[in-house]
């Protein structure tokens, strides 16, 4: 049930930061946070990271999906082994069903995070990598036991 949980508050709070994106600025509208080192730019993007395979929905739909499921069934085998990886892959969980309902609502993804020297993201994007990053931590350290 925590699981559940900690998913949809990522699933939320990337909604929410996106219809707030979307409401308050023109597209491809960028606004400093800090001068030429973070700023907030609305853009839609149609493919993954660094704009590629773009318009390809149909891909991400069906890639997302699996992955989803594949992350699912692989905490409830972490369950009894590593049970702290499964906070992070909810996380995960959460952030992927953020941009999956972006792709099959409108067919692209809102992002709005400008580090300048990176490709544009959101919220959704940080929980996957954060959480991912953190759930290998945690299933590696496992492993070595």
């Amino acid at each position: 049930m925590i699981y559940f949980l900690i998913a949809a508050g990522v699933l939320i709070f990337d909604q929410v930061t996106k219809f707030l994106v979307r409401g308050d600025f023109a597209l491809y509208e960028s606004r400093p946070v800090i001068e030429n080192i973070f700023h907030l730019t609305y853009i839609e993007n149609p493919g993954a990271a660094f704009g590629m395979l773009a318009d390809k929905r149909l891909v991400f739909l069906i890639a997302t999906s699996l992955i989803i499921i594949f992350i699912i069934y692989f905490m409830r085998l972490m369950e009894k082994e590593e049970p702290k990886a499964n906070i992070f892959l909810a996380m995960a969980v959460g952030g992927a069903i953020g941009n999956f309902i972006d792709r099959a609502m409108k067919g692209t993804v809102t992002d709005f995070f400008d580090f300048r020297i990176w490709p544009v993201f959101n919220i959704a994007d940080s929980f996957i990598v954060v959480g991912m990053i953190i759930a290998a931590f945690y299933v590696l350290k496992g492993e070595k036991k």
